[in-house]
């Protein structure tokens, strides 16, 4: 709720659009009755990226022209969405990300230290083999432009975590443009969280997919975009 009262405060967006992935909780009861909620329930669990295609197709369908991604848990602050959208309004960038590197916020915030160097390296990695200059690939916290999003072949991602990964893979190999800002972030119990298991096998794939977008960008390989990868 304090998610969705500090979005519905900044008089910028113009539709909200919740996913339930078939949770236990009672957000399905909650999100049903919020006004300006876009509501979808998923019958059974379709995985973090299941999950995201859904959300974008919805927020596609409602004719968005700027379409924000931002985590319910509070993890990451909706105040910031306005400047997003200017960013992207103002045709500088296609796609702009909250950072949580930048500025130290995820350290201050709270993010563990294991967590902080899988983060630096995985980073390092992907911009060595890509030749993007982003300060992070991992954060929840994104926005894009419709045209963005419809030149991305969502529905080739895996349903997992690496989800994301895979996105920002395509949108350096097409040319889009990526814009960063500093995000202040909060770790706390109730945030949403994968485990260490988890984290290992997301950052194998991280490597994966670093690797296999070098290989397209020296034509190596062909774009692996139009097939389902898991």
């Amino acid at each position: 709720m304090t998610t969705y009262s500090e979005i519905s405060s900044l008089g910028v967006v113009d539709t909200i659009v919740v996913v339930d992935d078939a949770s236990d909780d009672e957000t399905a009861l909650i999100a049903a009755t919020l006004p300006g909620v876009k509501f979808h329930q998923h019958p059974g669990n379709r995985g973090y990226g299941g999950n995201q295609k859904t959300c974008y197709r919805l927020a596609l369908e409602a004719d968005a022209d700027i379409i924000a991604m931002v985590h319910p848990d509070y993890q990451y602050t909706p105040k910031l969405l306005p400047a997003m959208a200017e960013l992207i309004a103002s045709d500088l960038y296609d796609i702009v990300m909250g950072s949580r590197i930048l500025g130290g916020g995820a350290l201050a915030g709270g993010m563990p230290i294991w967590k902080y160097a899988a983060n630096r390296f995985l980073t390092a990695f992907s911009n060595f083999l890509t030749g993007a200059k982003l300060s992070e690939y991992h954060s929840g916290y994104r926005a894009f432009s419709r045209h963005a999003l419809e030149s991305l072949a969502l529905e080739s991602y895996s349903d997992d975590f690496i989800f994301d990964n895979q996105l920002l893979m395509q949108s350096i190999w097409q040319g889009l443009r990526i814009g960063e800002m500093t995000c202040p972030t909060k770790y706390f119990p109730e945030a949403s969280s994968i485990n260490f298991r988890r984290s290992v096998w997301y950052g194998l794939g991280c490597l994966r997919e670093a690797i296999v977008c070098r290989l397209v960008k020296s034509k190596i390989i062909r774009p692996p975009w139009d097939r389902p990868r898991r």
